[in-house]
């Protein structure tokens, strides 16, 4: 209520989410409020022997179409709607016998839980929009100059403590619940939006693609110690009701909480590891540094694949991020347990493996994250930010074009699909070579391709300490080779196959390099860039 109202305060109470309701009304009729609650909240209420009365008390009738109209009605929004300092709408409260309201609570329907859960069908999901909550919430927000509107369980304690102290809520505070409100509703009907969207695409063959309003809205998951740098404040937030077993659903079993950075590479640990969960699927490691990956691979067992992941880069994978796609098990957690890493993410890990990594950062996600193809990707610019579709994994060859005269063996298509796959979380440009379900070496980020190429031969000289430590290897590269400089080099390294975009205006130079090199090569039609 303001400093200024002179009537009796009034309350309505309208909560899906009842955590903390009875010491709040306690509270409320203490101070002195006429507290008036909707169906659910008014039996919660009566249970607890708190004094009210049913919101029909103001509206003179009764609930219908299975609660879907209950608050809409001219005696409650024109009582949080009214400015009291305006004559006229003193005069047109009177006439039509309203009375002022000056509190709401009010959360909404679960709406986003509901989607989450997976297990709601679509009637379940249209009953779960909230109406009359979001108008109660819009009004009061509009009006906070006289009204008090709290959204949050989490605000009880400071409203009603100021109510104690000062026997009103200041302007200060209005505004700020006013504004979080309008935020809560703002997400809410974001994640609605995007269900109705993702539900139109389903009923027709047409794309709606790009849409003329796009919402980004998200809940804080948790408040960082600083962003990229120390002078950077940051904080993380989760999207309502879209992918599940990403990084903000992960939990953190031990170790202190994650930075900035380390929230940015686990996710894209965790996405690039995510690819081996696609058929054909096996025990997969990936360890990211800075944005990349420095050692990836794939073994019939975990530890296996950790062995071979860490020795493609040992000395890069100190301090680094580390994914794994199953459970992770105790010769693994044992394996790793001597190396500095920053974090350690996995489906699972049992008591064992936890009691293992005690000293590391341990987090676990519950389940993979979906290499869904229909999900879309923001990234924010000035005054505004972008928004793309990013292609699903390529799980087989079939169907692909062999640009060579020789055609590559099973194993060289078992090996190109893995480097491209690892090639797609790669920064462009970007040259990956595979040999044995594992990198040997990795160039990333580098202005030129053939500069990516000598990065990738260098690094995999140098870690395995022999100049051919490329033999018999495949690669991928993330776009097509504008010049035949590139093959000659993966040529005479020891290279024997190739899986790139394709499209350069020198293919045929590039297709005949590698032919005279006896080559294979393989087309993707599909470019991996990431920037």
């Amino acid at each position: 209520m303001s400093q200024k109202s002179k009537s009796p305060p009034r309350a309505i109470l309208s909560l899906a989410d009842k955590h903390g309701l009875v010491p709040l009304a306690t509270g409320l009729a203490e101070a002195g409020f006429a507290i008036y609650a909707t169906g659910g909240t008014s039996q919660h209420l009566t249970k607890a022997s708190i004094p009210h009365q049913d919101i029909t008390a103001l509206t003179q009738m009764a609930e219908m179409m299975d609660g879907r109209l209950k608050t809409l009605h001219p005696a409650i929004l024109g009582g949080i709607l009214a400015d009291r300092t305006n004559p006229q709408h003193s005069k047109d409260m009177a006439s039509h016998n309203m009375a002022a309201i000056d509190m709401v609570v009010c959360n909404l329907y679960p709406f986003a839980a509901r989607l989450a859960g997976g297990k709601a069908s679509t009637a379940d999901l249209i009953e779960s929009i909230d109406i009359g909550g979001v108008t109660l919430i819009r009004a009061a927000a509009k009006n906070h100059a006289h009204v008090t509107i709290v959204t949050d369980p989490a605000d009880y304690a400071e409203v009603m403590a100021e109510l104690t102290d000062k026997h009103s809520i200041s302007q200060a505070t209005r505004t700020r619940l006013a504004a979080k409100a309008i935020a809560y509703t703002a997400a809410y009907d974001s994640v609605i939006s995007h269900w109705l969207q993702l539900q139109a695409e389903k009923e027709s063959s047409t794309a709606h693609f790009p849409p003329r309003h796009f919402t980004l809205a998200g809940e804080l998951a948790q408040p960082l110690r600083y962003g990229e740098n120390p002078q950077d404040a940051a904080a993380l937030y989760r999207l309502a009701g879209r992918q599940p077993y990403g990084i903000t659903q992960a939990r953190l079993i031990s170790g202190k909480p994650l930075g900035y950075n380390n929230i940015v590479d686990c996710d894209q640990a965790l996405a690039l590891v995510a690819e081996f969960d696609a058929p054909p699927s096996m025990p997969s490691i990936a360890i990211i540094k800075h944005g990349n990956p420095c050692g990836v691979a794939s073994a019939k067992t975990l530890a296996a694949a950790w062995a071979k992941a860490l020795a493609a880069d040992p000395v890069s994978a100190f301090g680094g991020i580390v994914a794994v796609n199953q459970k992770l098990d105790v010769a693994t957690a044992r394996a790793m347990a001597d190396l500095f890493i920053e974090a350690i993410i996995a489906p699972e890990a049992d008591s064992d493996t936890q009691g293992i990594l005690a000293n590391k950062r341990l987090l676990v996600t519950g389940g993979m994250p979906p290499t869904d193809a229909t999900a879309l990707e923001t990234r924010p610019v000035s005054g505004g930010f972008l928004v793309q579709s990013k292609g699903g994994t390529l799980t087989d060859l079939h169907g692909l074009k062999t640009a060579t005269n020789r055609l590559p063996s099973v194993a060289e298509k078992r090996a190109m699909l893995f480097a491209w796959r690892v090639a797609k979380h790669t920064t462009s440009n970007a040259i990956v070579f595979v040999r044995d379900g594992a990198t040997l070496g990795i160039g990333a980020g580098q202005m030129s391709r053939i500069d990516a190429m000598r990065l990738a031969i260098d690094k995999a000289r140098t870690t395995q300490k022999s100049d051919s430590a490329l033999k018999s290897a495949v690669l991928a590269s993330d776009g097509f080779f504008p010049f035949a400089d590139s093959i000659t080099a993966a040529a005479e390294a020891g290279a024997t196959a190739i899986i790139q975009p394709g499209g350069s205006k020198r293919d045929g130079e590039v297709i005949a390099e590698a032919n005279k090199h006896n080559m294979a090569m393989i087309f993707t039609g599909q470019r991996a860039f990431r920037h």
